[in-house]
C-alpha cells in the first residue's frame, strides 16, 4: 500500500514539474510529510526527510521535463550556465541550514513563501513582458543563483517557484522561464539531495533511508514522475502564459495555505 503511495505522489508531482518547470517539489512535500507521519516516524525529523527526499525525486523529474522543453527549442542554456555553479554551492549550504531549523519554523517558513510567490505570480498573470526588458550581467545571474539555491534547498523545491518568476520578470516568456528553470532544476536537487544526506546521518537511523533521504519513497516517486512529467511539459505548451500563471499561483496558495497551518498548529 505503500508503495502505491509513492507511485501516485510521483505521478502528480512529475506532471507538475513537467507543466511549471518547479521540478514537482511543492507537490511531493506536504505529502511526504504526511506520509511519514503515519509511519510512525520521529515528527521532529519528519519535515526534513520530506524535504530531503523531494530533492532526491527531483533529479529524476527535473531530467525528463527538461528532455521534453529541449526538444521543443525553450530552454535558454547560456542562462543555465550562468546560474549552474552557484546554485549547486548555494543548495547544498541550503540542506545544511535546514538541519538546523526546528521543524515548525521550516513549515511557517515553507508556507509564507509559496504564499508570498502565488501573491506576486497571480498579480502580473494579465502583465505582458516588456520587449525591451533584459536578462542582468552574468555575475548578477550567478549571485541570484546562489540566493535561489540555497531557499530551494530549504523549501526541498527544484527552484521553479524563485528560477520562474525571476526570468520571468526580466523579460523571457513563461514558456522559456519554465523551461529554463526545469534546467536549473537538476543542479539543485543533486547537491541539495546530497547535503540533506550529509547533514541528516547524525539523526537517528530509519530503515531504508540515507540520512534524510527515504530511498524506498525516491525509488517509487521518481518511477511515476519520470513518465507523467513528459505530458507535463506537452501540457505547458499547449497553455497561454497568463493560465500557466493563474493555474502555478493556485497550486502554491493551497501548499502555502497548509504549511502555514502546520506552522502554528
Amino acid at each position: 500500500m505503500t508503495l502505491l503511495i509513492y507511485l501516485l505522489i510521483g505521478a502528480a508531482a512529475g506532471f507538475t514539474a513537467g507543466l511549471f518547470g518547479v521540478g514537482g517539489g511543492l507537490t511531493i512535500v506536504p505529502i511526504l510529510y504526511l506520509v511519514f507521519l503515519q509511519q510512525g516516524y520521529d515528527p521532529s525529523i519528519v519535515m526534513h526527510m520530506a524535504l530531503g527526499t523531494s530533492l532526491a525525486t527531483i533529479m529524476v523529474t527535473s531530467i525528463s521535463s527538461l528532455s521534453a522543453h529541449h526538444k521543443k527549442g525553450a530552454v535558454l542554456w547560456q542562462v543555465f550556465r550562468n546560474l549552474a555553479p552557484s546554485l549547486v554551492i548555494g543548495a547544498f549550504l541550503g540542506a545544511g541550514i535546514a538541519d538546523l531549523l526546528p521543524t515548525h519554523g521550516l513549515q511557517l517558513i515553507i508556507g509564507l513563501f509559496a504564499l508570498w510567490v502565488a501573491w506576486r505570480m497571480f498579480r502580473t498573470a494579465q502583465v505582458q513582458i516588456d520587449p525591451n526588458s533584459k536578462l542582468p550581467s552574468k555575475m548578477a545571474q550567478v549571485g541570484a543563483g546562489a540566493g535561489i539555491g540555497v531557499a530551494s534547498a530549504i523549501f526541498g523545491i527544484g527552484g521553479g517557484s524563485l528560477t520562474v518568476p525571476y526570468l520571468n520578470r526580466h523579460g523571457v516568456v513563461m514558456q522559456n522561464a519554465v523551461a529554463t528553470s526545469a534546467a536549473c532544476g537538476l543542479p539543485i536537487a543533486i547537491a541539495g539531495a546530497l547535503g540533506f544526506m550529509w547533514f541528516g546521518v547524525q539523526t537517528q537511523p530509519i530503515k531504508g533511508a540515507v540520512g534524510y533521504v527515504h530511498i524506498y519513497a525516491f525509488i517509487g516517486i521518481s518511477v511515476m514522475s519520470f513518465i507523467t512529467a513528459k505530458l507535463g511539459a506537452k501540457v505547458a505548451h499547449q497553455l497561454s502564459s497568463a493560465m500557466l500563471k493563474k493555474c502555478f499561483a493556485g497550486l502554491l496558495s493551497v501548499v502555502g495555505v497548509f504549511f502555514v497551518y502546520k506552522g502554528f498548529f
